[in-house]
């Protein structure tokens, strides 16, 4: 999370003015690598303005927001993303059984107020302000952020929320309250995006957990390109989630959904998301 605000070089902005161009964001050398701009309201308007540039806003509840373009940029290839043993395991086991399911965009307020309310290790408070909730709960209801959703015995376990622009998926934040509960939602995430032609999702900062999972980091040009080549393109038919796409992920042989006696998920602690 950003701590102090940094002074020098830093473009204000109003909310009737444009984003700066980003090729003005702070540099590495700077105190707040990536910093683009602060001020403004969190908007829908804005927000879409500010992804079709490849910014975001983030900050914490004492300073205005701020706005954001790291060089370089984690992101996620679908076609990268890595399975484990275990996540393996765990996914044919979800499939299996019954009691587990898969929704997208059916508790959207929920999800990203879990991401908010979620304890993380190594981290105090959060970034995802009550400005920024109803902001992109707003932008849910004109059907641009979605959730994808972890649900078991009728119960919301984890999951996580983001944006989608054309073939394009920025990812936002994750929750689990029920191990790899996250990564069950991301699963389903990256096969429902090689489903629809999505080959690329925003994770926007490094993280050990990201890389672990396939992440990794390109150029902030080669990020910029990449949205130039997929925000006009067509975005997927509907925003839902069908069995039949986990065929898309290398799981092995999992039969459908039955009655079957294996254990869902654990209530062990929850991993880091």
């Amino acid at each position: 999370m950003p701590g102090s605000m940094p002074g020098a070089h830093l473009t204000w902005i109003h909310d009737d003015e444009p984003l700066p161009p980003t090729a003005l964001a702070l540099g590495p050398d700077s105190e707040a690598p990536g910093l683009l701009a602060a001020g403004g309201q969190v908007t829908p308007q804005r927000l879409e303005e500010a992804y079709r540039l490849g910014v975001y806003p983030w900050y914490n509840p004492t300073n205005p927001p701020l706005w954001w373009t790291p060089d370089p940029r984690m992101v996620l290839p679908v076609a990268e993303f890595h399975l484990s043993q275990n996540l393996r395991k765990t996914l044919r086991r979800f499939i299996r059984d019954p009691r587990c399911e898969i929704r997208f965009d059916s508790a959207f307020r929920r999800v990203i107020t879990a991401c908010a309310s979620t304890p993380r290790d190594g981290q105090q408070g959060t970034w995802i302000v009550d400005q920024v909730i109803d902001a992109y709960c707003a932008w849910h209801g004109m059907g641009r952020a979605h959730s994808v959703e972890t649900w078991i015995d009728g119960q919301l376990v984890g999951g996580l929320y983001g944006v989608g622009i054309g073939a394009m998926f920025f990812g936002e934040s994750m929750f689990s309250h029920r191990t790899d509960a996250s990564k069950i939602a991301l699963a389903a995430l990256v096969a429902f995006c090689r489903g629809n032609g999505i080959t690329l999702i925003d994770c926007q900062q490094n993280t050990g957990h990201l890389a672990r999972l396939g992440a990794r980091e390109i150029t902030r040009s080669a990020f910029e390109a990449h949205l130039s080549r997929t925000l006009g393109a067509a975005p997927p038919q509907a925003w839902a989630y069908h069995p039949r796409l986990w065929a898309l992920l290398d799981l092995g042989e999992v039969s459908p959904a039955s009655s079957s006696t294996e254990p869902a998920p654990s209530t062990a602690p929850p991993d880091p998301a």
